[in-house]
């Protein structure tokens, strides 16, 4: 059953999406490049499950609605929440020839969305015009021959996740941040004890750019695709009796994993 604590749960974190866009895996003489795409996810507070049915995924290499390409058909629902913390699915992969791939589109289903509670509750998540037009995103994609190109799309579930009016339906609208992998950098660390369940959270000017859970038996964690700068890193536990911890000035580079080391939740007074 959907209620206003559910949605309030829902939107303070964000889940993502990565496609990778890889050419290195082709023939060097065959001058084309593999276009590999792979999913994964940062959590839902109070979630188990995030169900999302994709059916293609898309590519355009021109300025007009007749350029785009089917990658991919994988007619397949994915857990997101299953996909944290390093875990990826594979949605597809094709060759194509080099050049700039201007937009992706994701084609999701027409129904089959839904959010899992940990209470085993769930709301059917609807997506409006999803399946007719998809989801698309201005990448600028250069693909070239022989070459590796990665792009991380990220779904913003404080703007995506949105209710109907007073219908008490969820719609899925999907706003997305897209960075090109090779130029971010990522946070790794440890937080415990492991067991508090921590979700982390890559905080930059108030604004919670990506999160994960942390691995529940040694607490280590990974937030990728972070754009170079500086990062205030929040550890949030899902079990009761610890306070709201940060680590604050974390540097990121490009191509760089800056490791935080260990940080030990501080106790509830």
């Amino acid at each position: 059953m959907f209620s206003k604590k559910t949605l309030r749960y829902l939107v303070t974190s964000v889940f993502a999406l990565a496609l990778f866009i890889a050419g290195c895996s082709t023939s060097p003489d065959s001058g084309m490049g593999t276009l590999e795409v792979r999913m994964v996810d940062a959590p839902i507070k109070n979630a188990k499950e995030v169900n999302v049915v994709i059916d293609s995924v898309q590519v355009n290499n021109s300025e007009s609605d007749e350029g785009w390409v089917t990658i991919s058909e994988p007619n397949q629902s994915y857990n997101l929440l299953s996909l944290t913390n390093g875990a990826y699915a594979v949605l597809g992969d094709a060759e194509l020839e080099p050049g700039t791939y201007e937009q992706i589109r994701l084609i999701l289903a027409t129904d089959g969305h839904n959010i899992v509670y940990e209470n085993n509750e769930s709301d059917v998540l609807t997506v409006p015009s999803g399946s007719q037009t998809g989801v698309k995103l201005n990448v600028n994609a250069e693909i070239e021959s022989g070459f590796t190109y990665t792009l991380l799309l990220d779904f913003n579930a404080s703007k995506s996740v949105v209710e109907a009016g007073n219908s008490g339906q969820l719609l899925l609208k999907p706003v997305i941040r897209a960075t090109n992998l090779a130029a971010t950098g990522k946070i790794v660390g440890t937080v415990l004890p492991a067991e508090a369940r921590s979700e982390v959270h890559a905080v930059q000017n108030d604004e919670v750019i990506t999160s994960t859970f942390a691995d529940e038996t040694d607490g280590t964690f990974e937030l990728l695709g972070l754009d170079p700068g500086t990062y205030t890193v929040r550890f949030e536990a899902r079990e009761d009796g610890y306070a709201v911890t940060e680590t604050t000035g974390v540097e990121v580079e490009v191509g760089e994993a800056s490791d935080i080391g260990t940080v030990e939740l501080e106790t509830q007074n």
